[in-house]
């Protein structure tokens, strides 16, 4: 594993949805399963469930898929494209004025109040860090 875990996360999210995995297991912290519930609230994902117990903890996301009418089978991820913007080594930072999205595409923001997306950050005119944009 890298340095940077929720990089590690999105990755393990990318190469279960290259594979048409139903269900991908990753290592839990909080700060990725809130990543995790806002993915789920924003249907990019079925279900973030926390399993297991101190120190062994896990996060099992269902992944979703747009599912060919026909055959049934999935044909598409639910999640075209997640990108990390913020790092380690290099942290962004925006005003709430300054946060933009279009509407295919949504930033996941790390604010003092948690984590929400860009929208919902702007409303309650908090700034924050910009951890991810998904679409």
């Amino acid at each position: 594993m890298s340095t940077d875990p929720i990089s590690d996360m999105f990755n393990i999210i990318k190469n279960g949805q290259a594979v048409f995995k139903e269900t991908v297991v990753v290592p839990f912290s909080k700060i990725k399963y809130e990543i995790a519930r806002l993915l789920e609230e924003k249907n990019f994902i079925k279900k973030a469930e926390k399993k297991g117990r101190r120190g062994k903890r896990i996060i099992e996301i269902t992944l979703k898929y747009e599912i060919d009418k026909e055959t049934g089978r999935p044909v598409k991820p639910a999640i075209l494209k997640l990108k990390r913007i913020s790092k380690p080594g290099k942290r962004i930072y925006r005003k709430a004025g300054e946060l933009k999205s279009t509407p295919y595409n949504l930033l996941i923001v790390s604010t003092s109040k948690g984590i929400m997306t860009d929208k919902e950050a702007k409303k309650k005119k908090l700034g924050g860090e910009i951890i991810a944009e998904v679409w």
